[in-house]
């Protein structure tokens, strides 16, 4: 009998990926400083503008420029006061001016607390104030939110950015006449005590900060996405950063072409782990190009730079790829995806539809994986060139330990195929939460001479080393005394052919008291159309009894995440306040 601790993934991995990988003992942004050594002259991020009549164009910079100008950004922080392990909240969509800011705090021995800058006020002023930052970095887009909730923190100094400043001459031109007043970007000048980024960075060209930053000197908070509760900043250190980046390196590096030679599409956003460490740590350490893409939910833009730019790489999340295989231009055909090599699919179940459909549209490969904010980023995924598993989040990246234990006392391994929670141990995982010693203590336990991440994920592993959630802990439903996973129910909705997106989460039963009863909201495809009782008939053949949802209800769109998880709380507060 196979068992957990044989790591029996390790034998289906591809020809070529490393089974260990040694972390060296540096900083994250050591690699970029490498990386300028070795091809200063190279692009490094890529500023898309798509101009009427006149179509696509573009601004780059190199990573000798990104290099120098973080270190300017590192030095004036230095001097205006930032010490070691201070946090410095970032409230910017993907933009050149993110990267630098990321990199630049960094080096100047602080903590990278970046938020989602379309948050509500509210929530905003929660994980600035939470993560203790005095200072934040942000677009003049955002500068009056972050005024409004920065008597809520101790912030004391906001730099701002615009993002105007790294489009193409002619894009910047026109920002500024046509867009930069209208759309909201238009800043006259920072208030006293505030600096203009670009201010900062001429001021300092040329500088350094004098920090030393080590390997275990902390590097992020990533705040969890909040989907079963309050978002709990998970802390990292430098050295999982690093050792996260060179385990997803490993897996990336099985490409046939050069690594310098692939073109990432930067539509994850970069306040989050997936896009901090699959596509900007790992560019940088890889020398690729990234094509930044400020707001995926433009379609027609993503599309457009695919097309424009070749992009071979795209680490996305199923709702994008969603919404691709459904836009017009890509099921005619009109925009060329022929590029795209390699896609890694995260941050949800990917429903087997829609791979296959995208694969069909595009012609690449997309490889479903797994991963975490305290873990950043990616644990799993499936093999490149080996067999990918349908529902399968894949095989354990090399480094990492995983378990299957009883739902019941949480100590027990249960047999490899039956369910209970998903364990892993490995140099990625977090160093807890911030200010919350007690949650800290119950997701990170000391077993076996390891130090163990409960990830609340309930899974199971086959005899092959593949693994699969079924779903959170927190989303199970007991339904009629059988527990009832809304996964399951979700990916058996989402295979009807006029549904595009679908939600299920368990509601209190409207009739039975202290009984729950499942639900599902469905969003239907474009000029379809769906009754609740053909969803009920259509899942009779796929479903037990007990795991139909009885009620239904159709919306236009679906609450989520960033990142793209459907956001089930939210769906059942919604139904509540219906109710």
């Amino acid at each position: 009998m196979v068992t957990y601790a044989e790591r029996p993934w390790i034998k289906n991995y591809d020809v070529g990926m490393p089974t260990s990988v040694e972390i060296p003992e540096v900083p994250l942004h050591q690699f970029l400083k490498d990386t300028r050594v070795r091809i200063p002259h190279n692009t490094a991020f890529i500023t898309p503008a798509n101009l009427p009549l006149i179509g696509r164009i573009s601004q780059s910079i190199t990573y000798e420029e990104l290099d120098r100008m973080s270190d300017a950004l590192a030095a004036a922080l230095v001097d205006m006061g930032l010490k070691k392990s201070d946090r410095v909240a970032i409230v910017m969509p993907n933009s050149v001016a993110f990267v630098i800011s990321f990199y630049g705090i960094l080096k100047a021995g602080g903590v990278v607390a970046a938020t989602n800058p379309t948050y509500p006020a509210e929530k905003m002023a929660h994980q600035i104030d939470d993560c203790g930052a005095e200072f934040v970095l942000t677009m003049t887009l955002f500068y009056d939110l972050v005024k409004q909730v920065q008597p809520r923190t101790r912030v004391k100094t906001v730099i701002v950015a615009n993002i105007k400043e790294y489009l193409p001459p002619l894009a910047k031109f026109l920002f500024t006449i046509a867009k930069e007043k209208k759309e909201g970007h238009f800043l006259a000048g920072p208030q006293s005590g505030d600096h203009w980024f670009q201010d900062l960075l001429s001021r300092y060209d040329g500088k350094q900060a004098n920090v030393q930053v080590l390997p275990d000197d902390l590097a992020i908070f990533q705040y969890t996405g909040g989907t079963t509760g309050v978002a709990k900043a998970a802390m990292s250190k430098h050295r999982a950063l690093v050792a996260n980046m060179l385990q997803t390196e490993g897996f990336l590096d099985l490409l046939d072409a050069p690594a310098e030679s692939h073109i990432f599409l930067g539509a994850i956003p970069f306040f989050h782990v997936y896009g901090l460490v699959v596509v900007v740590s790992t560019s940088v350490y890889r020398g690729c190009k990234v094509v930044l893409v400020p707001n995926p939910r433009d379609i027609d833009d993503v599309l457009g730079n695919i097309e424009t730019f070749r992009a071979t790489l795209f680490p996305g999340v199923p709702a994008l790829y969603n919404a691709i295989n459904n836009h017009p231009k890509a099921q005619s055909g009109e925009i060329d995806l022929s590029s795209l090599q390699l896609c890694l699919s995260g941050s949800a179940p990917l429903p087997e539809a829609t791979k296959a459909a995208f694969e069909r549209l595009s012609g690449g490969s997309v490889r479903e994986g797994f991963g975490m904010s305290e873990a950043p980023t990616a644990t799993h995924v499936n093999p490149v060139y080996k067999e990918n598993r349908p529902g399968s989040i894949g095989l354990p990246l090399p480094e990492m330990d995983m378990r299957i234990v009883s739902l019941e006392d949480g100590e027990t391994d249960v047999p490899v195929g039956e369910i209970g929670e998903l364990l892993m141990a490995g140099p990625n995982v977090m160093a807890g939460y911030h200010g919350m010693l007690e949650e800290t203590h119950n997701a990170l336990r000391e077993q076996s001479g390891k130090r163990w991440l409960y990830t609340g994920d309930i899974a199971r592993m086959d005899e092959d080393g593949y693994f699969y959630i079924v779903d959170r802990k927190k989303d199970m439903a007991l339904i009629g005394g059988y527990n009832v996973y809304p996964t399951t129910i979700e990916n058996a909705i989402a295979s009807h052919a006029s549904v595009l997106e679908v939600g299920v989460a368990a509601i209190p039963h409207p009739k039975r008291e202290s009984q729950e009863a499942l639900k599902a909201w469905i969003v239907v495809k474009p000029g379809e159309t769906l009754e609740a009782d053909e969803v009920i008939e259509f899942l009779g053949d796929m479903l037990a009894p007990y795991e139909i949802p009885r009620r239904i209800a159709f919306i236009e769109e679906l609450p989520k995440t960033a990142v793209g998880k459907t956001l089930r709380r939210e769906l059942a507060r919604m139904d509540k306040e219906k109710s």
